[in-house]
């Protein structure tokens, strides 16, 4: 099925953004998991997978729209100590959620409300699991100070 092109390029858009946060979250989670921190290896890790499953699912709709698709990640911002791997992801997740809601006005002015009800679930997983778990644990640092939040996480 032919698509309208302004939402495959929007896709592609989102694709390289959805590739380049599965690399950073990637890296992230390995450093995590050398660190000694398994709490964190294990959420963004499963992050991850996640954002490998958002990459797939845009990827299948830019050829099912019959358009090729790029496969370049975005830039990465990758850091090193936790707080700010926390910080990079999250400001990651925020552009992730913005790049989303412009997708999705698109695609309702180009009346394509299949893509929109995919884009939408993205969205929320986004808002409220990606964005939200991350705030929550910038948080707990504030609260709880880095050290305790750190051993928590060991």
């Amino acid at each position: 099925m032919k698509g309208n092109q302004d939402v495959i390029n929007c896709l592609i858009t989102l694709l390289r953004g959805e590739l380049g946060a599965r690399d950073q979250y990637f890296l992230h989670s390995r450093l995590y998991e050398d660190m000694g921190y398994g709490k964190l290896y294990e959420r963004i890790n499963h992050e991850m997978e996640e954002e490998t499953q958002h990459a797939d699912a845009i990827l299948k709709r830019i050829l099912f729209l019959e358009g090729k698709p790029d496969m370049t990640p975005t830039t990465i911002y990758p850091a090193f100590t936790v707080p700010d791997m926390l910080a990079a992801d999250l400001k990651l997740e925020y552009e992730v959620r913005d790049n989303l809601a412009n997708a999705i006005a698109l695609c309702e002015q180009r009346n394509d409300f299949q893509t929109r009800e995919m884009l939408l679930l993205q969205l929320k997983d986004t808002e409220e699991d990606h964005a939200y778990w991350l705030e929550q644990q910038l948080r707990l640092i504030q609260m709880v100070g880095l050290q305790n939040y750190l051993q928590s996480q060991a």
